[in-house]
Order: structure tokens, then C-alpha cells, then sequence
């Protein structure tokens, strides 16, 4: 396992509003880039590495006093493959990149889930749990957002000492809600959820995707984008439990970003 990037906040979580918890979990291990840098697209593949550590580009980020969901390169049917499994726990996997988006830019990846977080319900906090999300972080102009929006980004980024994407959004594969469905996350607006994937129907089998993540960017936040397409600083890997205490297990197969 890749050394934990923690947050310095373990001192102050009992003021700490949650949404920027929830909007810093998703952040941390996403590299804050120079403007005159090289853009950078291509994502680290799993079925490149050795079975064990995820590939040392993709950085282990969690909360503190958090079990640890655990992310591991494994061997399965005879391919390289990111096993994730979450027990009570939270964590993401985060891949730093700096790219150019537009109305063209597609992710690609497959996924697989074996086990269902079974209390999982996205539309509350208390059941805001996933087996398996990919997220994609964009740069938008934060001073475009309202007062109170950028207050929280403001508090986020000053206590975590890192830079906070003010836009995440995360492909799920949900346990109850209907596939193309898409929701804000409950603790914050600053995550927002298109579910890809939902119940028992596929479990075990592997699920191939192709979004156009230009064209997701704007459905979910259009109230925001005034249809310009921000830089993309960064992927991730997640799963968490940690809200209902239940436990989920998934795979992952290589992600590719094409501009």
C-alpha cells in the first residue's frame, strides 16, 4: 500500500464542517501543477504493475481516525488488475494529471463489483457509501462561484494546506438507484454523482464504460460551467463503507483519458 496522505485536520474535526471533509477526501494526492508545466493525460495501468502497490502514481488519500479502505494490485483470472475492498473504511485512490477538457474528452475503464455496500443510499448522509466510483476533478474558477460555496473551498484548502478541485464528478456504481440517474452529493454541491451501474443484476461480471466526460461535465454541472469545459487535475479510485459500516468488494481495470 502506498504511504497514506493524511489531512492536517485531526484536531479540528469537531468544528470542521463535513462538506469540506467530504470535498477534501476527494481532493488530496491530486498535484497542484505550474501553469508553464507540460499538460499530462496518461494514466499509470494497473496491468502494467507487479501484484501488490497500486503503481506509486496513484496516491493513497483518506481521513484521520479512519479505517482504511484497502487498494491493491492483484492477480485475477490471469490479469493485472486494482482490487478494492472497503470494511467500515474510506479511502480514494487519486491519480494527479493537468489536461485541457472539451466536448470531445472521454474516459474509458472497466469495472466490476462482487459485493454491494447493502445500506448504501446516496441521497442522505447517512448512507452516502459506494462499492466502486470513478471520480474526475476539474478546475473551475471558484471565484465564479456564490459567497458561501467559496467560503467553504476557502476553509478546505486553508486547513488542509492542499489545493481543493472545486469540481468532482463521480461515476458510481449504486446498489438501488436508477442508472443514469444523477444527484449532488448530500454533505456537497461540489460532488455530483451519475450513477452508471446499480444492483445485483451484473455482479461478478466486468462492465466496460466510455463517457464522454465533456458532455457528463455539462449535464451535471451546467448551472455552474456557462459551457466552457475547466482543466482536469486528476482521477480517482474509491470506495467507502464508513456511513453505513457495511463492506463492498470491486475491481478495477486500467483507466485511459483521451482529451
Amino acid at each position: 500500500m502506498n504511504a497514506r496522505t493524511p489531512f492536517p485536520i485531526a484536531m479540528c474535526r469537531a468544528w470542521w464542517p463535513r462538506f469540506a471533509v467530504a470535498v477534501l477526501a476527494s481532493a488530496v494526492g491530486a498535484a497542484t501543477h505550474a501553469a508553464d508545466e507540460p499538460p499530462v493525460s496518461a494514466i499509470s495501468a494497473f496491468s502494467a504493475a507487479p501484484v501488490g502497490d497500486p503503481p506509486a502514481t496513484w496516491k493513497f488519500a483518506t481521513l484521520p481516525n479512519k479505517v482504511a479502505t484497502r487498494f491493491a494490485v492483484s492477480d485475477l483470472n490471469g490479469s493485472r488488475v486494482l482490487k478494492v475492498e472497503a470494511d467500515g473504511s474510506y479511502g480514494n485512490l487519486v491519480h494527479a494529471l493537468r489536461t485541457p477538457s472539451s466536448e470531445k474528452t472521454t474516459l474509458s475503464w472497466r469495472w466490476r463489483v462482487d459485493k454491494l455496500v447493502e445500506e448504501a443510499d446516496l441521497k442522505v448522509k447517512s448512507g452516502e457509501d459506494s462499492a466502486a466510483k470513478l471520480c474526475v476533478f476539474f478546475a473551475f474558477d471558484g471565484a465564479k462561484l456564490p459567497f458561501g460555496e467559496r467560503t467553504k473551498l476557502a476553509l478546505a484548502q486553508s486547513v488542509s494546506g492542499q489545493e481543493v478541485p472545486t469540481e468532482t464528478l463521480c461515476y458510481v456504481w449504486d446498489n438501488k438507484l436508477p442508472v443514469d440517474t444523477g444527484l449532488a452529493s448530500p454533505f456537497t454541491k461540489r460532488i455530483r454523482f451519475l450513477v452508471l451501474e446499480t444492483g445485483t443484476a451484473r455482479l461478478g461480471q466486468w462492465v466496460s464504460h466510455k463517457r464522454n466526460v465533456g458532455a457528463d461535465y455539462q449535464r451535471m454541472f451546467g448551472d455552474e460551467s456557462g459551457g466552457k469545459y475547466p482543466e482536469i487535475t486528476g482521477v480517482a479510485v474509491s470506495a467507502d463503507a464508513d456511513n453505513t459500516h457495511g463492506r463492498s468488494l470491486s475491481y478495477f481495470g486500467d483507466v485511459s483519458l483521451v482529451p
